[in-house]
């Protein structure tokens, strides 16, 4: 039977873990707070764009990210976080590529990670990995996004793919995330869905049928379409820390009330412990006065 003393020591160690715990659901949720504002105003200008770029369509049919090329190859980019702690929100992100059916069907394919997490997850599971993007700062700067902008870009433009999709957490509150999988290119009316079509959002069709570009068509195009890239990783970056940190926030909240339950368990062995001891020691002291009394 554990002893009074061991009890203690086990209380004091969960009340200690459960302040830790706390501690990180308390930041967990302040950061939550601030990557959800931040991912929320960028949905807001990315799907204006995309907006816009569906919209002119037609325009596009012979811009170099939008054509067509012979390679059946697909580039598959995986979002994760770098730390754990977050629940399942990493495996159900990896989980929602291999189970795929674009993923299963493809007979050409390539892995890129973004995250630890996620390179990990693809080792174990004997998936090579092609490029492997680590330890991107929370605070994006603008090397962070160009080294990975230019790589999906350069990558696309060489004719090595015929489509580079994206599987990225599309976050809708702190307690609902889902992850998505989402092509970026080439551009289409199904990449456009891929993006807004599971968040039912209606795009007002107008064409702007004289609009000037200056210097030209081709480079404003291209422009347009690197912007759309790089507003797409920032989103789909900043969403990933959304739900990261509502995921964290929710697991070390589970934790905390976890140990709760378990310092209110071990106290109560504890009081019948003690209480068994008291009434052992009054039941000795009974019989010992008896038999001196005989």
């Amino acid at each position: 039977m554990v002893s009074l003393l061991d009890l203690k020591k086990q209380i004091t160690g969960i009340k200690n873990t459960q302040k830790i715990t706390k501690a990180m659901q308390l930041v967990a949720a302040s950061k939550m707070q601030q990557f959800q504002k931040k991912a929320l105003a960028t949905r807001d200008y990315v799907t204006t764009l995309l907006n816009i770029l569906s919209n002119n369509l037609e325009s596009f049919s012979d811009c170099s990210y939008n054509v067509k090329t012979d390679s059946k190859k697909i580039m598959y980019i995986l979002y994760s976080s770098d730390k754990g702690l977050c629940g399942s929100l990493n495996t159900k992100l990896f989980n929602t590529l291999t189970r795929s059916k674009k993923w299963q069907e493809a007979k050409e394919k390539e892995l890129v990670v973004i995250g630890k997490k996620a390179f990990n997850l693809a080792k174990a599971k004997n998936i090579e990995v092609k490029k492997y993007f680590e330890a991107i700062p929370e605070k994006l700067d603008l090397d962070s996004i160009l080294n990975v902008s230019d790589f999906i870009i350069t990558s696309y433009l060489s004719g090595q793919y015929a489509e580079i999709c994206i599987i990225a957490p599309h976050y809708v509150n702190s307690f609902t995330t889902y992850p998505v999988v989402k092509t970026l290119l080439p551009f289409s009316n199904e990449m456009v869905k891929d993006h807004v079509g599971h968040m039912e959002i209606e795009f007002a069709k107008k064409k702007a049928d004289f609009t000037i570009f200056e210097p030209s068509q081709e480079e404003f195009i291209d422009s347009l379409f690197e912007n759309l890239i790089k507003s797409l990783f920032i989103q789909d970056f900043l969403q990933l820390k959304a739900a990261e940190y509502s995921s964290r926030m929710i697991a070390m909240k589970n934790a905390t009330d976890s140990a709760s339950k378990i310092v209110d368990e071990k106290t109560l062995i504890m009081n019948k412990a003690r209480q068994a001891a008291i009434t052992q020691e009054i039941a000795e002291l009974a019989g010992a006065k008896a038999a001196m009394e005989n």
